[in-house]
């Protein structure tokens, strides 16, 4: 009886500490991923360098004439035509002046005229003995000096023609008013600037380079441009390279002008602009990832490996600089390893992966 009841009293301890047969747990489907190896023939050499993006056509009038602003016919944003008058300038002593200078060219006219009349009677007089030669040549130089006269009233009539593009200041080409530094009522002085104009039509890239870059960049390269504001990147080529930098702080300026695009872009964005240059040994072992490789948690980037069981494993890595589409890495991937690019499902840490 005893041990009848020791039998019964185990095979209740059994059954209750899950003395059962365990149910098959199903494995999971593999996810399939393509990989990537990191190596040399993987990474673009370049040369990155920030700046701006301008408009091509910018241009900021001034006058070198004082007065007050009698109109400002047009309005920031507003679209203009070349020649379409932007600022007036009130102007009537050059209106004073214009007048007294067609005043003397009347005056001078009419003394070439008839220095002219008296100077051709002379002639015919010479001509036919009736005239000595001092007459004629007094003659003479009566004639040239109403001409001159009348030479220097024209002149003068063309400066202060010339002044009224002052006052009145126009359009230099087709574009878009930008800035406007004055209102009516105030009072305009010789190299005040008044108001900024650009044209929209074609812009142009401008960057600072250091100087241990500067003489791997060429005229005439094809760059790419990143454009910050809308992480857009755009083609360009390099159409200016300066060649000093003595007021520059040491950084050489250089001009990309942009390849036609339909991609919304306004003067004045922040542009990142990599430059392709042949670079040492040493240089070509930096490691760039794609940016859609990149997993990010918070401050923390990585990228997933395949493990030697076949299992996704997070890295983590430490990244530097942003060259368009692609990140460099400083640590936590060899140039010997491989990453997933591409998963046709959710990855996370451990999860069974079958490589395409």
């Amino acid at each position: 009886m005893k041990k009848i009841l020791y039998t019964l009293a185990l095979a209740s301890l059994f059954y209750n500490c899950g003395g059962k047969e365990p149910k098959k747990v199903a494995s999971e489907t593999p996810i399939s991923v393509t990989v990537q190896p990191v190596t040399e023939t993987n990474n673009t050499p370049f040369v990155s360098a920030s700046g701006k993006i301008e408009a091509v056509n910018s241009a900021t009038l001034s006058t070198r004439m004082m007065g007050f602003v009698e109109a400002v016919p047009v309005k920031v944003g507003q679209k203009v035509t070349k020649g379409q008058l932007l600022v007036s300038i009130n102007n009537a002593d050059l209106s004073a002046k214009r007048a007294q200078v067609n005043a003397s060219i009347t005056e001078a006219r009419a003394a070439y005229n008839n220095a002219e009349k008296d100077y051709t009677r002379f002639v015919n007089l010479f001509n036919e003995n009736s005239a000595s030669q001092k007459e004629l040549d007094d003659m003479t130089a009566r004639f040239e000096m109403a001409k001159a006269r009348l030479e220097a009233a024209q002149q003068m009539k063309n400066e202060v023609e010339a002044q009224f593009a002052y006052v009145n200041l126009r359009a230099p080409f087709n574009g878009v008013v930008t800035h406007q530094f004055i209102k009516k009522g105030d009072l305009a002085n010789p190299g005040m600037p008044l108001i900024s104009v650009e044209g929209p039509s074609s812009f142009e890239a401008k960057v600072s380079v250091p100087e241990n870059a500067i003489s791997k960049i060429q005229m005439g390269d094809t760059v790419q441009v990143t454009v910050t504001s809308n992480d857009v990147t755009l083609t360009g080529t390099v159409s200016e390279k300066s060649t000093s930098a003595k007021n520059t702080g040491g950084q050489y300026l250089v001009t990309i002008a942009l390849d036609k695009t339909e991609t919304e872009i306004l003067s004045g964005m922040y542009a990142t602009v990599l430059f392709p240059v042949e670079k040492t040994q040493q240089e070509n072992q930096q490691i760039l990832v794609p940016k859609e490789a990149l997993v990010t948690k918070g401050q923390l980037s990585g990228v997933y490996t395949v493990s030697e069981s076949n299992t996704a494993l997070l890295r983590w890595l430490r990244l530097g600089k942003t060259y368009g589409d692609r990140v460099e890495v400083l640590s936590g991937l060899s140039a010997d390893e491989s990453y997933i690019v591409s998963a046709e499902g959710k990855l996370y840490n451990g999860a069974p992966v079958s490589i395409q």
